[in-house]
């Protein structure tokens, strides 16, 4: 089945019904967008875990993001 939606000049766009009823999505919830190496993407509900795991990922990157650190590893 191939499904439209268009896209909005702010880059957004809405999930048609039938992706929405089929990945169980409720208003609120969370996707997660896999893009593979071949231009393809995957969309997913995000379950707890993913979101946990995310926000741990984004907590531990934060440590390296001063301008002192960005200065040093310009050049790699």
């Amino acid at each position: 089945m191939t499904l439209l939606s268009r896209l909005s000049p702010k880059g957004q766009t809405t999930l048609p019904k039938r992706v929405r009823e089929a990945l169980g999505l409720r208003p609120g919830d969370h996707l997660l967008y896999e893009v593979g190496e071949d231009g393809t993407v995957r969309i997913r509900k995000a379950e707890p875990l993913d979101l946990e795991g995310l926000r741990a990922l984004e907590a531990t990157l934060s440590e390296w993001a001063s301008p002192e650190d960005e200065e040093a590893y310009r050049g790699l």
